[in-house]
């Protein structure tokens, strides 16, 4: 397996983040109706930063896995940075391997700009 391989089935085994948490700032939904993927992602907000972050859902190992490593990649964030993100920066952090499932990669992507929308975070980012 690749390294990135590993990296998948390491945050779909042992996600990060995953839970919930008291009082979020946000909480959304986003869903795959195709693959019945669901995710749920929180965030609690302190001076524009995603001071903290949880997820839940069901789906397959790359969504889940996804979202872990999204976790990791926004927590402690500014806001504004976070509406800057790019797909490219989520599907170049799971190594590539994911081409195929694309729609299964982007899930966490989808409902992070959801979240940021019901925030009122805008900016120069595609939405």
């Amino acid at each position: 397996m690749s390294p990135y391989e590993d990296l998948i089935i390491d945050h779909w085994r042992n996600p990060r983040n995953k839970g919930t948490l008291p009082d979020p700032d946000v909480d959304v939904t986003e869903a795959n109706v195709p693959c019945g993927d669901v995710l749920r992602l929180q965030l609690k907000v302190r001076n524009g930063v995603a001071e903290d972050v949880r997820f839940d859902g069901r789906g397959c190992a790359i969504s889940m896995a996804s979202a872990s490593l999204l976790t990791e990649m926004i927590k402690g964030k500014r806001l504004e940075e976070l509406w800057e993100m790019r797909e490219e920066e989520l599907l170049d952090a799971l190594g590539g391997v994911i081409k195929p499932r694309l729609k299964c990669a982007l899930l966490p992507y989808r409902t992070l700009r959801k979240a940021l929308e019901a925030l009122g975070v805008r900016g120069r980012g595609r939405a």
